[in-house]
């Protein structure tokens, strides 16, 4: 064994993932795993971060430890037409994970009126109307997506690997464990005790930041 087959049998160790998961499917809910690590103030050493650093989730490596343990990987994310600069981050993914594999749409805009006590913190751009300020929330959900994908490449794994941690996946990790399928959770933060009762292995993001981010420096408001 070289180092590089110890390095990925140590990382599977480390996961819990064995020969018995056989076949694996990687789902990626970007627009979920992208703040992960956002409030985090220590790196994946455990050493704290200046004030104007922060984690970000870097895809390179993100696919990288994927593909230690998944035969197929497919990654959900929104995009914003009229921004170059997200057109522009979209296309580096689909350079990455290659572009048959990246899934996207457009994201929608959801007003967010700020409180006078919310202004201050506030890191995003702000907008001003009758009602008074606000700031403008993205919004692009691929649960349908995931799951009819789930559907059906059915026969194509024996193990989901599902990257989120929303709620609304019960009911896709009910049926396909009842079919014989395993599922993989990894998860940000907290989740639902009834997502926790639907899934054979839970891995908290906490334990694998090492493997898929990096220090950038914080953008400001704004920007």
């Amino acid at each position: 064994m070289n180092i590089e087959e110890f390095k990925k049998q140590y990382i599977k160790n480390e996961l819990k993932i064995t020969a018995d998961h056989g076949r694996m499917l990687s789902m990626i809910d970007f627009g979920n795993v992208n703040y992960w690590f956002e409030e985090d103030r220590q790196d994946a050493d455990g050493k704290l971060l200046p004030e104007d650093e922060k984690l970000q989730i870097d895809f390179a490596t993100l696919h990288e430890f994927t593909r230690i343990f998944s035969e197929d990987i497919r990654f959900y994310y929104g995009s914003d037409s009229n921004k170059g600069a997200s057109l522009k981050y979209i296309s580096a993914i689909k350079y990455t994970f290659g572009k048959n594999r990246v899934f996207s749409k457009q994201i929608q805009y959801i007003r967010h009126h700020l409180k006078d006590s919310e202004i201050e913190s506030n890191r995003r751009e702000t907008f001003t109307d009758k009602d008074g300020v606000f700031v403008r929330i993205p919004k692009c959900n691929f649960d349908v997506e995931i799951c009819v994908d789930s559907i059906r490449k059915f026969d194509e794994y024996d193990t989901l690997v599902l990257y989120s941690s929303d709620a609304d996946f019960v009911a896709l990790t009910r049926y396909l464990r009842k079919q014989g399928k395993k599922v993989i959770l990894i998860k940000g933060g907290n989740i639902t005790s009834k997502l926790r009762e639907n899934v054979d292995l839970i891995v908290n993001a906490q334990k694998i930041k090492r493997y898929i981010t990096r220090v950038v420096k914080k953008q400001k408001p704004g920007i």
